[in-house]
């Protein structure tokens, strides 16, 4: 598989369903020796012709596919569409849409929308490590996501309460700790009870933080270095800006758009996580990328029904 380093390359690789198999294989089971993913006993079998293992511990569900216990579960698009649609949603800078998706592997605009949250939700990334630390610099900034007022229907301003500025629209807020990792959140406003929690949970303290002008709504100067730069003034004042900041709001706004075009609130989590995944292993090459980002679709799943919020949401990472 290294030596397939382009889509193209990708798509032919992955149209074999055999080596479609050895690479699951080798990604689930890197020893060699498959384990039922019900029970983890390695007394099973591969059935050839209807491509699953048979577990011969006493249990229920005693068949399991390449696809149980992963993001790709209960699918019946077959391997071989399912990684080239992972392949080009981790490595197409701006995002790829589901009707270009539906146009390029012959599935349905509604199946191709779902496959792409459901590759979402293995790109969504958890760890308890902090940005910044002692020295360490972090840019603490909010963008406002959301259609222009003068660009909508009087009827959608009206029922949104859509207004200029930010009124009516989403806020995500973003940490970056320079040269390595941004963190982002959905959040309600812009008070001290809402953001400063979130930077707390994210950034060491006796970091270095810099932030814009509204820092005065939420700044801890007991606990951190703090830096401000007045955009009304300048963008720059030696060291202090919040230029990579503004460089990921660019990058995620390119995408949603230029790419997806209209994202509901509801949804927007995910297509933020999206960005910040890719911004995140950008230095990476696009197999690399590619193979990291497949590591973390066991154990994850994402139903139709909770996708579209008539039962319990996944969590967000």
């Amino acid at each position: 598989m290294k030596d397939h380093a382009t889509l193209r390359d990708a798509i032919l690789y992955f149209a074999d369903f055999e080596h479609c198999r050895q690479f699951m294989v080798e990604l689930r089971w890197p020893d060699g020796v498959v384990k039922c993913p019900e029970c983890g006993s390695d007394k099973t079998c591969y059935l050839i012709r209807n491509r699953v293992w048979k577990c011969y511990a006493n249990h229920p569900k005693p068949r399991f596919s390449l696809k149980t216990g992963t993001i790709f579960e209960d699918s019946p698009i077959p391997l071989e569409k399912w990684l080239p649609a992972v392949w080009m949603l981790l490595n197409c800078k701006n995002g790829i849409s589901s009707w270009e998706l539906h146009r390029t592997l012959g599935v349905t605009q509604k199946t191709a929308w779902f496959m792409l949250h459901r590759i979402r939700l293995a790109m969504q990334s958890k760890t308890f490590n902090k940005l910044g630390g002692p020295g360490g610099e972090v840019e603490v900034d909010e963008s406002f996501i959301g259609g222009k007022a003068r660009n909508m229907h009087r009827s959608r301003v009206l029922k949104n309460h859509v207004g200029y500025g930010g009124a009516g629209k989403a806020i995500v807020m973003g940490m970056l700790e320079r040269g390595k990792t941004v963190r982002t959140a959905i959040i309600e406003d812009r008070t001290k009870a809402t953001m400063q929690p979130i930077v707390r949970e994210n950034v060491e303290g006796g970091s270095n933080v810099y932030s814009d002008e509204w820092a005065g709504n939420w700044r801890m100067d007991d606990e951190y270095s703090h830096n401000v730069i007045n955009h009304l003034e300048h963008y720059v004042d030696g060291n202090i800006h919040t230029n990579g900041m503004e460089n990921f709001w660019s990058l995620l706004k390119r995408g949603l758009h230029g790419t997806y075009v209209s994202v509901e609130p509801f949804h927007l989590f995910r297509y933020v996580d999206e960005q910040a995944w890719r911004y995140n292993n950008r230095d990476m090459s696009d197999i690399d990328r590619f193979v990291l980002g497949m590591r973390n679709i066991v154990g994850r799943r994402l139903t139709y029904q909770q996708l579209i919020g008539k039962v319990g949401q996944v969590a967000h990472g």
